[in-house]
């Protein structure tokens, strides 16, 4: 087994490979298909996209045209955070279900508690319809599982408090310096897997003298001691590029950094921002 392949399993059972490839800010067409390949080749079996990437069709295809078995691979789109309601979610679901075109999802999102053109605004009431439709979908096998991203302890009480199922993970923005404690905490809690977004925050943790001290010792990345990093605390990481070199490095991910070091990266939380 190896770090790519090994496993987190979430609170219904479903095992998610615990290192997601993500999509982010790929565009559409070649540079979408050919990453996701590159990943899968490398031995990636998680992707992560959503319907506000744009790109769901061009890793639905790279998937099918992989030659992976289907069932080996975790899929995991998001709805987009603008939409509040009933019937928006369930053509929403559609759309996404048919551009991936890779029959039923295996982990289903809200992207976020708000809209981005209107960030820390009131949605409660609208996230709480949205996520009866995501239990629907649910019910009826269409998602192996269903999950919330972006979602801090208030977000995440209001939905739990008028819902029926917990959700099964909460995707958020977590890396060395900046690891949501209070939200991760309450995930911990309730059973709901934390994964994390922007590993690397977004590049800025790769020229940092603290890291790279630290990854020297180990003989790897600063990008592959950051990915770690969220592995060591349970977090599933979700690394994404367009370079083949950088992809298949960041899946490097079987050693483990001794307590002490983890200790010393503890000691920059919450200093990048």
């Amino acid at each position: 087994m190896s770090a790519l392949t090994d496993t987190f399993t979430l609170s219904n059972g479903v095992e998610i490979p615990q290192v997601g490839f993500g999509t982010w800010q790929i565009p559409d067409g070649s540079e979408t298909y050919d990453s996701v390949r590159v990943a899968l080749d490398a031995g990636y079996r998680h992707i992560d996209t959503a319907a506000a990437y744009g790109n769901e069709a061009s890793v639905g295809r790279a998937v099918r045209d992989s030659g992976v078995p289907r069932e080996e691979i975790f899929i995991t789109t998001k709805l987009k955070a603008e939409i509040k309601d009933a019937d928006g979610a369930r053509r929403a679901f559609d759309g996404s279900e048919a551009a991936l075109d890779l029959g039923v999802i295996d982990l289903y999102l809200i992207h976020a508690p708000w809209p981005w053109t209107d960030m820390g605004s009131d949605h409660r009431a609208g996230n709480i319809e949205v996520w009866k439709v995501f239990e629907e979908l649910y019910g009826e096998g269409r998602v192996r599982s269903i999950g919330v991203s972006n979602f801090v302890v208030p977000d995440l009480e209001s939905l739990v408090s008028a819902t029926e199922i917990v959700p099964h993970a909460d995707q958020i923005r977590w890396f060395i310096g900046h690891t949501q404690d209070d939200t991760t905490a309450w995930c911990r809690e309730h059973g709901v897997l934390v994964e994390g977004y922007s590993p690397l925050a977004t590049g800025r943790l790769l020229e940092d003298d603290r890291l790279v001290a630290i990854a020297e010792k180990y003989g790897v990345s600063v990008a592959q001691l950051s990915i770690r990093y969220l592995l060591e605390h349970g977090v599933l990481p979700l690394p994404k590029s367009v370079t083949p070199e950088r992809i298949r490095a960041n899946g490097e991910l079987d050693f483990e950094i001794a307590p002490d070091d983890v200790a010393a990266l503890e000691e920059l939380s919450n200093t990048v921002d």
